[in-house]
């Protein structure tokens, strides 16, 4: 599965964005999908993520009650809607196919990720 992040941008803080994963091949359905991130400096980190039906979602504590995850799999996209944005969001972010098991562990190809800056 190649993936194609987009809808990054600058943004102040407590505005909002709309993040897209567009993903090809016919299994993308079949996958537990996830965003993580990515700031300078740090390591890449777990964001959200969501089972194959959309059924079941997971977030990070400190994006809870702020970010969205959902999915389209007639499109093969996945979403995340990020509001009441921080200047502490600011980071690359990036999707990818998780582990059933632990629902936050990724595998497979990163893509090249979306900038996300947020500006106090």
């Amino acid at each position: 599965v190649q993936l194609v992040e987009s809808g990054g941008g600058l943004v102040q803080a407590g505005g909002s964005l709309r993040l897209s994963c567009a993903a090809s091949g016919r299994t993308f359905s079949s996958y537990a999908m996830g965003w993580f991130r990515q700031a300078p400096g740090k390591e890449r980190e777990f964001v959200a993520s969501i089972s194959w039906s959309g059924g079941r979602t997971y977030y990070a504590d400190s994006v809870k009650g702020r970010f969205t995850i959902s999915r389209d799999n007639a499109k093969n996209t996945v979403y995340l809607q990020m509001n009441s944005l921080k200047p502490e969001d600011t980071a690359v972010y990036y999707c990818n196919a998780v582990d059933l098991a632990t629902m936050n562990r990724p595998f497979g190809s990163w893509g090249q990720g979306t900038q996300v800056t947020v500006s106090s």
